[in-house]
């Protein structure tokens, strides 16, 4: 080992590092903050609000569960930031419950009232006028009343199993008779129907359901005192754990899972503020939660219920401009989607860029007879898949359609076990993903009949063939037919779905089998240029660094003198800017209208900018547990785009926050003399303007007017 080596050996000290869950905590603190930003519109801060509560119950259901069982197995073991399991909850419950107090706050003191102010009202049923509540009184007993069913609860009739997430009324009743003890019962709040009940005869005045069940205990406990009352929610453990060894077939034994997760452990039990102790100690002991996880809410339990406000009709003043995302062919256009990626590489930025030219591309492959084949990754689908159509009609015109449905993507489980399916109905050839790995790479192989031979269409991206969250979600993507391409994809469909060993790919870059290694062999190639005296950078974007070892190679790289420019939007173990270990390296992250996703990686190589896109966040799970592809930009103006949106994120100076070495995370003060840029509006009006050049270079398209 060489004595610059030796200088830059960065040793594992827990001072280095972030916590792997503080920082998500402080990611969806980020979220709250644009709920609390009065520069948003109304409305977008209610969703924003709404996100950050939803966020929060997937991180206790998956995060909080996973340490919890770490505990419960003993595991001692500190993680990166020198935290146990034990003293990470801990770190957590106190963190959570300034957040909750946080995002209570914003809700109750900021958000309602102006959501009233503005004519958007959610009222008690006990406020309602005579008239209204009539009408809510009638609502309930045609409506509601049918569907529900109370349960009482003593030592004949066992606590009910109450769904994770679902709202449920817990109430006290006296004793049956003197000196017999209190009496429990549940009412669960119907799922199917709609939490925010309008009151008749207004445009946009609500109730909540469990409100109205509460007004009308009279109609649910004929006869009966009810002494209290109150609204509670579990959370429950939903990690999913197959056991390989019992011989069940992979999709019976997921959907076996599936059923375990209805009846696992609490992690986290929510509750009205106003619960007596004396209820809220009996649900816990039936319930098995604990006192560290109770938490007791000082408004609308599940905030989710906010989001049925967001698209109110009538209310367009107070949401964001909308953005039509901008074509990427003319609709006049005639000439076949293989001609136009024949003629160059397309790149594609959603959700600024249409969706369109990836369901084009499946739905062409699907209808087009030289086509011979189509294989798909699927990850997450939307309801009312396009693709998921083209594919099932592929299948009945009797091409060879091969999917790999990744059946383990988290909470979209049951989803993806009915597309699998329906597509295996229609003809397919389904694989339900590969043991002991989940199929996280998104890539599309289209293989068809030319005039010159066979040729190879591929769409390689960083984000689901979604066409819902491609409006939601910044992505991007690459059509393509270059021959190398072509054949690296056949590849790796080959490699997925035979018995062959890993494939040595050419030009994608495969997890678990090489990824890492490659990551690893570019910075220290940054590195080496930084200790030659050479300009040596790398900038990349992605959802979450968590990869100790890419992390201690940042480092090294930032001790040689590379600048290192990092957009994370989510969970961020490094700390930026310490002397002597991070002097040179930035993180910023952009939380803004859309869900940052895509995944860039940008390094200078001595000016010879190399440039990839990649489906892998740098984290373990996904450079070891995953199978994944990073593919490199190489056409010129799609590498200029890409670099391009890279510049344009780390100079947002309204939405760009960036982590300190205490780990909080600020927004520049911006000059005065500097004008704001926010990188999402400022990317779509750069996407928009190009579209607008191009139209105006096309000749007009003269079309006869026939009789008919």
């Amino acid at each position: 080992m060489s004595k610059a080596r030796v200088r830059r050996k960065v040793e594992r000290q827990p001072e280095q590092f972030f916590n792997r869950e503080l920082s998500w905590l402080a990611f969806n603190g980020r979220v709250l903050e644009e709920a609390a930003d009065p520069s948003n519109p109304l409305l977008e801060r209610v969703k924003f609000a709404a996100i950050a509560a939803s966020n929060l119950d997937e991180f206790f259901m998956v995060r909080v569960a996973r340490l919890k069982n770490a505990v419960r197995e003993g595991d001692g073991e500190a993680d990166a930031a020198g935290l146990t399991p034990a003293q990470q909850l801990k770190s957590i419950a106190t963190r959570v419950h300034e957040f909750v107090a946080q995002l209570y706050a914003t809700v109750n003191t900021q958000l309602l009232p102006a959501l009233d102010r503005e004519g958007i009202r959610l009222r008690l049923v006990a406020d309602l006028d005579a008239p209204e509540r009539a009408a809510v009184t009638s609502y309930f007993r045609d409506e509601v009343l049918p569907a529900l069913t109370p349960l009482a609860i003593d030592e004949s009739r066992p606590f009910p199993l109450l769904a994770s997430l679902s709202l449920n009324v817990a109430l006290r009743l006296p004793p049956a008779e003197p000196g017999a003890a209190q009496r429990l019962a549940v009412v669960q709040i119907p799922p199917r129907l709609p939490r925010l009940v309008r009151v008749p005869g207004t445009a946009s005045t609500f109730v909540l359901l469990g409100d109205l069940i509460r007004a009308e205990f009279d109609a649910i406990f004929p006869g009966q005192t009810v002494l209290e009352s109150t609204i509670v929610r579990l959370s429950r453990d939903s990690e999913l754990e197959l056991d390989d060894e019992g011989g069940m077939p992979y999709l019976e034994a997921l959907e076996e899972e599936l059923r375990r997760r209805r009846r696992s452990d609490v992690v986290r039990l929510e509750i009205e503020t106003s619960a007596s102790h004396l209820l809220l100690d009996a649900l816990a002991r039936e319930t098995g939660a604990t006192d560290d996880d109770v938490y007791r809410v000082p408004g609308l339990i599940d905030l989710r219920v906010l989001m049925g406000l967001v698209d109110l009709p009538g209310f367009d003043a107070l949401r964001d401009r909308p953005l039509k995302p901008v074509p990427v062919f003319d609709e006049r256009d005639e000439v076949s989607i293989f001609d136009r990626i024949d003629e160059r590489d397309i790149f594609l930025h959603h959700p600024y860029e249409s969706f369109d030219p990836v369901v084009r591309l499946v739905s062409a492959a699907a209808d087009d007879p030289d086509v011979l084949a189509i294989k798909m990754t699927l990850y997450r689908t939307s309801g009312d898949s396009r693709i998921i159509a083209a594919l099932s009609h592929a299948a009945d015109l009797g091409k060879q359609v091969t999917v790999i449905v990744e059946l383990m993507a988290r909470f979209d489980e049951q989803r993806n076990i009915a597309w699998a399916r329906e597509l295996e109905e229609a003809g397919a050839h389904v694989i339900y993903g590969i043991r002991g790995l989940k199929v996280h790479a998104k890539v599309c192989l289209v293989v068809r009949r030319g005039k010159n031979g066979i040729r190879r269409y591929v769409h390689l991206g960083t984000g689901n063939y979604n066409e819902r969250t491609a409006r939601q979600y910044t992505d991007m993507g690459l059509l393509t037919s270059a021959p190398e391409f072509g054949v690296d994809a056949s590849a790796f469909f080959n490699a997925l779905t035979g018995f062959s060993d890993p494939p040595r790919l050419k030009q994608l870059v495969m997890a678990p089998t090489h990824l890492r290694e490659r990551i690893l062999r570019l910075i220290e190639r940054e590195t080496r240029r930084a200790e030659a005296g050479q300009t040596a950078e790398i900038r990349a974007k992605m959802n979450a660094l968590v990869d100790e070892r890419v992390v201690q190679a940042l480092y090294r790289a930032s001790q040689a003198g590379v600048r290192v420019r990092l957009n994370v939007r989510g969970t961020c173990v490094l700390r930026p800017g310490v002397k002597g270990l991070s002097d040179t390296i930035e993180v910023v992250s952009v939380v803004g209208r859309f869900l940052e996703h895509a995944r860039v990686f940008h390094f200078h190589n001595g000016g010879e900018d190399e440039v990839y896109l990649a489906s892998a966040d740098w984290m373990p799970r996904n450079l070891d547990r995953r199978v994944e592809l990073m593919f490199p930009v190489e056409a010129p103006e799609c590498r200029r785009r890409v670099l391009e949106a890279l510049d344009a994120l780390f100079r947002d100076n309204t939405k760009g926050r960036r982590l300190h070495p205490d780990g909080v995370w600020r927004i520049p003060p911006r000059p005065a003399a500097d004008p704001p840029l926010t990188a999402q509006l400022t990317l779509y009006e750069s996407a928009r303007k190009a579209w607008e050049r191009r139209e105006a270079s096309v000749p007009p398209v003269f079309v006869p007017i026939t009789r008919g």
